[in-house]
C-alpha cells in the first residue's frame, strides 16, 4: 500500500513539474525574438544620418505647411491629397527611425543628454506622424516646431565646427 502512495506522489509531482516547465517554455518563447536576425554593426556616422536622413526628412515636414501673406493675399500651404500626406508621414517615420539609429552602438555619445535629445526627436517625429494620420495641418506645424527644438537643442550641445 505504501508503495502505491509513493508512486502516486511521484506521479503528481512529475505532472505538476511538467506543467511548470510548459509554462516556463511558453513564456520564454513569447519573449524570444521572432526572427533570428543577425546582429548588425552600425555603418553610418552621425553626420551621415543627419545629412542623408534627418535633414531631408525634416525639410519635407517643415515645408509641407506654411502661411504666406503678400499683396496678393494669404496663401495656405498644406498637403491636399493622400500622396502628399503620405510623403509627410514617410518623412516623419524617417525622423523617428533616425532617433533610434542615433541610439545604436557607439553613436550614443553619452547616456544622459544624448539619449534625452534622441528621444525628443523620436517623440517629435511621432507627433508629426500622428498629425499626418489625422490629416491635421496644424498638428504638422506644431510637430515641426518640436522637431526644430529637438534639433536645435542637440546641435547646441553636441555639434562641433
Amino acid at each position: 500500500m505504501k508503495t502505491r502512495h509513493w508512486f502516486f506522489l511521484v506521479g503528481v509531482l512529475l505532472f505538476v513539474g511538467g506543467i511548470g516547465f510548459s509554462i516556463a517554455g511558453a513564456r520564454a518563447a513569447r519573449l524570444a525574438p521572432v526572427v533570428d536576425a543577425p546582429i548588425t554593426t552600425p555603418v553610418a556616422t552621425v553626420k551621415q544620418i543627419m545629412k542623408g536622413i534627418v535633414t531631408p526628412a525634416a525639410m519635407v515636414v517643415f515645408n509641407s505647411v506654411s502661411t504666406t501673406v503678400s499683396v496678393r493675399g494669404t496663401e495656405e500651404k498644406f498637403p491636399r491629397n493622400d500622396e502628399e500626406w503620405e510623403e509627410v508621414g514617410t518623412s516623419a517615420a524617417a525622423l523617428i527611425e533616425s532617433g533610434n539609429l542615433l541610439l545604436l552602438g557607439t553613436r550614443a555619445i553619452d547616456k544622459g543628454d544624448w539619449v534625452k535629445m534622441s528621444q525628443a526627436l523620436i517623440d517629435a517625429g511621432k507627433l508629426a506622424l500622428k498629425a499626418t494620420e489625422d490629416r491635421s495641418a496644424e498638428g504638422v506645424l506644431a510637430a515641426g516646431e518640436q522637431i526644430n527644438a529637438s534639433c536645435d537643442g542637440c546641435h547646441r550641445r553636441y555639434q562641433r565646427g
